[in-house]
C-alpha cells in the first residue's frame, strides 16, 4: 500500500446544514455538537488521522466561528513536523490569477 503521509486532504466544511435547523442556526452543520464534547467534523478528522492522512485544509464558509476554534483548540495540537490541520476561509480573488498562495504550494 502507497504511503498516504503525502496525500493532501480537502475537507468542505461549509454547509448551512437547512435539514439540521434549528441546530445549524447559530452555527455550521460540521461544528453541530454531539456527544457533550465532539462536533460532527471529530468523525471525519479522527478517520483521516487514522488512516494516516495529516495534511488536512479544511475549508469553512457559512458561520465558521465555532467551527474554528474547535478545530485550533481540539486538533490543532496533534499536527506534528510536516503535518498539519489548516482551516481556510472564503475569500475573492483580487487578480486573475488562479493558484493558490505560494506559503500553501511548498508547505512541508
Amino acid at each position: 500500500m502507497s504511503d498516504m503521509r503525502d496525500a493532501i486532504v480537502v475537507l468542505l466544511a461549509g454547509g448551512q446544514g437547512e435539514r439540521l435547523w434549528p441546530l445549524t442556526r447559530d452555527r455550521a452543520k460540521p461544528a453541530v455538537p454531539f456527544g457533550a464534547l465532539y462536533r460532527i467534523i471529530d468523525i471525519t478528522l479522527s478517520n483521516c488521522i487514522n488512516s494516516n492522512l495529516r495534511r488536512i485544509f479544511i475549508l469553512t464558509q457559512y458561520k465558521a466561528l465555532s467551527l474554528n476554534r474547535h478545530i485550533r483548540a481540539g486538533w490543532s495540537p496533534l499536527a506534528g513536523l510536516g503535518d498539519y490541520i489548516e482551516v481556510l476561509p472564503p475569500q475573492m480573488r483580487v487578480s486573475q490569477q488562479r493558484r493558490l498562495p505560494e506559503h500553501l504550494l511548498h508547505r512541508q
